[in-house]
Parts: C-alpha cells; structure tokens; sequence
C-alpha cells in the first residue's frame, strides 16, 4: 500500500521532551483565584483548564510547588475569570514572581470583587466567573497534577449569554472572546461558523 502524502510529510517529533511548544493550539486563558495562609488573595493564570464532562465541575492543570495548588489543599476552595482580550495584560502581569516574603505586590493594582459562596475574589470586567469546591487533585503527571472542582456559583456578563433572540455569531462579534496560543501568542476571536454536527448526533 502506497503511503499517502500526508504520512510522508508528517516530522515526527521527539516524544522523550515535551512536545507542546513545538505547534500552536488554541486555550482559554483564566484567572484562578486563591487565598494565600495570610488572607491576601493570590491570581495565577492558567490555560491548562476546562470543564471535567457536562455537569458543573472544572478543572486545570498545576503543579504541587505552586501556592495556587497549595492554597486548594488547605482551604478547599477557588474562583475562576475568563478574561477578555482587554485583559490580556493583566493575566501577564498575575504570573510575576512574588517578592521577598512571598508578596505579590501586583495584584493589589487589580479591580476585584468578592465571591459569594466561596472565600474568594473575581477580577473585574471578565466574562465568566465560577466558585468552586476543591474536588479531587490527581497526581502523577510528571511534575503536574490535575485539580478539579465543582462548580457551585456561576456568574456571566450578560452581554455573553447565549440566548434564542440573538444569532450565536453576531453574540461572538458583539462580545469577542480570548484565545492563548500555547506557547507564548493570543488571539481575538470575533468570527465563528456553526459546526456541521450529523443529523442525530448526541453527547
């Protein structure tokens, strides 16, 4: 059998390093929101980070070392902010290094406000805002685990719902939303098109 184009195009890449820089993929870009042992709130990006299944649980990679993971492990509890592409900066700015003594200075500049069901903050002017339960952590991943939570207060700009009396389209133009692109781009995301799902398909 002849081998097609594609397989022989195709560069195999080297599987004994990390081969997620090698091509663009496309990631949400969220706001994990924390309480560090002193009370002060703690931001952390991340784009490793989605729902777990159709119901209300979420979760995002970390890895133990970090005190966003540390955090969890002692209160339970975080927040998550989808951010806009206007927020794009302080999603950088939330990953600086702490200071001497474990301060994040930075985050004390950022607009927030308080969740209500969890011990935690928002940042403000995103889109769309969870408060969750630590679930379960699951280890193993090389020097990452996955923690996950379940969803127990959602919130939503309202200019991001989806509703019956707008085209999903025109709602994606009117409120664009943010894409990382692993390893170091973004992009603004203001056109879509409906996926062609087969007649009957279910989840």
């Amino acid at each position: 059998m002849n081998e097609s184009k594609t397989v022989k195009e195709i560069v195999e890449l080297d599987a004994e390093q990390p081969i997620w820089d090698r091509c663009f993929m496309v990631a949400p870009l969220v706001l994990v929101g924390t309480r560090d042992e002193d009370g002060s709130l703690d931001l952390a990006p991340k784009h490793m980070a989605f729902p777990m299944g159709w119901q209300n649980y979420f979760g995002f990679v970390c890895s133990p070392s970090h005190l966003t993971h540390i955090n969890i492990e002692r209160t339970g509890e975080f927040t998550v902010s989808y951010t806009k592409p206007s927020q794009v900066l302080y999603a950088s700015l939330a990953a600086s290094p702490r200071y001497e003594g474990g301060a994040k200075t930075v985050l004390q500049s950022f607009p927030t406000f308080p969740a209500k069901k969890v011990d935690g903050e928002f940042i403000e002017d995103a889109y769309l805002f969870l408060e969750c339960k630590h679930h379960k952590t699951i280890g193993g991943f090389g020097e990452n685990c996955l923690i996950t939570g379940e969803v127990v207060a959602a919130y939503a700009h309202p200019d991001y719902i989806r509703s019956s009396e707008l085209d999903d389209q025109e709602l994606i133009h009117d409120a664009p939303l943010l894409a990382y692109l692993p390893p170091g781009r973004f992009a603004t995301i203001t056109r879509s098109n409906a996926f062609p799902f087969p007649a009957h398909m279910k989840r």
